[in-house]
């Protein structure tokens, strides 16, 4: 599925219901491990000692932060869609996330989003999307839920 682009809030409806795609798969690294651990001040050994992690816990090795892989949404969703036309875009909401697996060092993960719906709000388009955080090679996802974005168009 190619990469869609959307320029207002009536082609943004056209796709309520639907898949809107699946990113490129991206590798979850030590490196990008242990700098988030350092931006959010969370040294869990679990994320960092890969020795002890490789011993004492179930995983086999340090795995990425829940929230480490909830933060790569924007990046991920962009591959998928690309909205343009617009004076802003925010971070609204996150319902129902779960999350169904650690995702281990070296892992490889990607976005499978589905639009499920759009509401005008005086002009700011509020998309609930229906999102799944894949690991490559593993029957369960990393996680589900659903974000919501405000975009708020140019006149």
């Amino acid at each position: 599925m190619s990469k869609l682009f959307i320029n207002s809030l009536a082609e943004l409806t056209q796709y309520e219901g639907q898949e809107m795609g699946v990113s490129e798969w991206h590798t979850i690294t030590q490196e990008q491990i242990t700098k988030f651990a350092d931006a959010t001040l969370d040294h869990q050994w679990i994320h960092l000692d890969a020795e002890r992690a490789r011993t004492e816990t179930p995983f086999g090795a340090t795995i990425a932060h829940g929230y480490l892989t909830v933060s790569l949404l924007p990046y991920l969703w962009h591959q998928i869609v690309e909205i343009g036309n617009l004076k802003m875009q925010v971070n609204y909401e996150i319902e129902n996330l779960r999350f169904n697996q650690a995702v281990t060092v070296n892992s490889e993960v990607r976005l499978r989003a589905k639009m499920l719906s759009v509401k005008d709000l005086r002009g700011i388009a509020k998309t609930r999307i229906e999102v799944t955080l894949e690991i490559n090679g593993s029957k369960k996802p990393a996680y589900t839920g659903i974000i919501t974005f405000l975009y708020h168009f140019n006149a």
